[in-house]
C-alpha cells in the first residue's frame, strides 16, 4: 500500500526517518490548528472557507506546512473551536463537567457503583467480545481504514497507525475520576480484573493488526494514545501500575512488538516514572512533550529500546507552557534549536498538535517556519533559520 517508489519526497523522508534511516531534513508531523482564520491563512484560501469544506482545507494547511507524517486524519475537529474556546454548548461527560453519570442505565456516584457497573456489564462485555472476535474481518478493516484516509490526504503526507490497536485503558472517562480512582484505590482486585479482560481483547485486536502490517505492508509505526498522568506524574502509584497494570500492558502490546512495529507513547504530563517500564515492555518512541512538567527530553532522547535501537521521538514546542502564547519569535527558534540539538540523531520529528485561539499569528509563523527550515536544512549548523 505504501510503497517507497511511490512515495513523494516528504513521505518518504518520514518513512525514511521511522526506519532510524540517516536523513538530511527533519521531517514533521501533524500541525494541529484550531483557529479558523490561521487554518485559512496558512492553507491559502479565504475567509470562511474552512467551515465549508474543512477536509480540503485542511488538506490543504498540511500540505502547505509541509506535513511529512499524519497519524490522525481529524480535519473536523477544530470545528468545536471558536474563536473564544469551546462553546457552551459543548458535551459535558463524566470528566468534563456532567452533572450525573449514567452508564447503562446504572447512576454512578461511588466507587461501589462503578465496580457493580464492571462487574454487570463491563465484563460480560468484553468477554461476549473475545468469543466473537473475527481476525479476519478486522484485518480487512484496518486495512481498508488505512488506505481511505491515505487517499484522502495524497502522496505528500504517510498515513501512519493511530486508533485501530490498543491496550488496557483507565476508565475515569466513563465513571468520573472520583468514582474510578476511588475504586482502583478500594478494589483492586476488580481492576487487576478488568485489566485482565482488556488485555486478552486487545491480544486478539493487536494480532490482527500485526496482520495488517504483514500483509499491508503499512508503515511500521503505531501511536499508543491514553492519558495515565498529569503534572505531578502517574494517576496512580507507579508501584501499583507495575504490580497490576504493566503485566497486562505488555501482554496486549507483544503481537504488535513482535512484528517489528515501533510504538510511540503519547506522553501528555509527567511520564518519567512510567518510561523504564513502557521500554520494557516493547515501547519505541514518545510523542507529546509538556516539557514544563518535569519531562527531560534529552534524557529521554539519549535513552534506547529494549533491543538497543534508538527511540523514535515527536517532539515540538508545548501548547500549555505560555510560550506560543506569550513568548517572542526568538524564543521560539531557540526551543526548536534546543529541540533538534537535544533530540536522537535519527528518528526525530517535530510537530505542532495544538494551535489554540489565543497564540499570537507572529508565533504561530515562526513555529511554521521553524518547522519548514529543519524539514529542509536539518542539523546543518553553517545555515540558520531566517529572523
Amino acid at each position: 500500500m505504501n510503497n517507497a517508489t511511490e512515495l513523494h519526497d516528504n513521505a518518504q523522508l518520514a518513512l525514511d526517518t521511522i526506519q532510524l534511516k540517516p536523513t538530511r531534513g527533519i521531517p514533521s508531523f501533524i500541525f494541529h490548528v484550531l483557529k479558523h482564520g490561521y487554518i485559512e491563512r496558512l492553507a491559502g484560501v479565504g475567509e470562511g472557507e474552512y467551515k465549508k469544506d474543512p477536509v480540503r482545507v485542511y488538506r490543504q494547511l498540511q500540505q502547505n506546512v509541509g506535513t511529512c507524517l499524519m497519524d490522525q486524519w481529524i480535519p473536523d475537529n477544530p470545528l468545536s473551536m471558536t474563536d473564544q474556546g469551546y462553546g457552551d454548548d459543548a458535551a459535558h461527560g463524566a470528566t468534563t463537567g456532567a452533572e450525573q453519570v449514567v452508564c447503562d442505565g446504572m447512576v454512578i456516584d461511588s466507587p461501589e457503583a462503578a465496580v457493580e457497573h464492571l462487574e454487570r456489564f463491563e465484563f460480560p462485555r468484553l468477554q461476549a467480545a473475545i468469543r466473537d472476535f473475527d481476525e479476519t474481518a478486522r484485518v480487512q478493516a484496518i486495512l481498508a481504514g488505512e488506505a481511505e484516509v491515505q487517499r484522502v490526504i495524497g502522496p505528500t503526507m504517510l498515513k501512519t497507525g493511530y486508533g485501530f490497536a490498543a491496550f488496557p485503558a483507565f476508565f475515569y472517562g466513563r465513571y468520573g475520576y472520583v468514582n474510578y480512582f476511588s475504586a482502583y484505590g478500594l478494589y483492586p482486585e476488580v481492576i487487576e480484573r478488568h485489566f485482565a479482560l482488556q488485555a486478552d481483547y486487545w491480544v486478539l485486536n493487536n494480532r490482527a493488526a500485526a496482520r495488517a502490517y504483514r500483509e499491508g505492508g503499512l508503515p511500521p509505526v503505531y501511536r499508543l494514545d491514553h492519558d495515565m498522568t498529569d503534572s505531578r506524574g502517574p494517576l496512580v502509584d507507579i508501584r501499583s501500575l507495575e504490580r497490576i497494570w504493566f503485566p497486562h500492558f505488555a501482554r496486549a502490546i507483544e503481537p504488535l512488538v513482535k512484528q517489528g512495529v515501533t510504538l510511540v507513547w503519547h506522553s501528555d504530563g509527567n511520564v518519567m516514572p512510567m518510561v523504564p517500564g513502557l521500554l520494557a515492555a516493547g515501547v519505541g518512541g514518545f510523542q507529546g512533550f509538556q516539557h514544563e512538567c518535569s519531562m527531560d527530553f534529552p534524557k529521554l532522547s539519549a535513552m534506547t529500546t529494549r533491543d538497543g535501537q534508538d527511540l523514535v521521538m515527536f517532539a515540538g514546542l508545548s501548547s500549555t507552557d505560555g510560550l506560543l502564547r506569550l513568548g517572542t519569535s526568538q524564543q521560539i527558534r531557540d526551543r526548536l534549536k534546543w529541540l533538534v540539538a537535544s533530540g536522537p540523531r535519527t528518528g526525530l520529528f517535530l510537530s505542532a498538535m495544538g494551535i489554540y485561539p489565543d497564540m499570537p499569528w507572529e508565533n504561530v509563523r515562526t513555529y511554521v517556519e521553524g518547522i519548514q527550515y529543519y524539514r529542509k536544512h536539518g542539523r546543518e549548523t553553517k545555515c540558520r533559520p531566517a529572523h
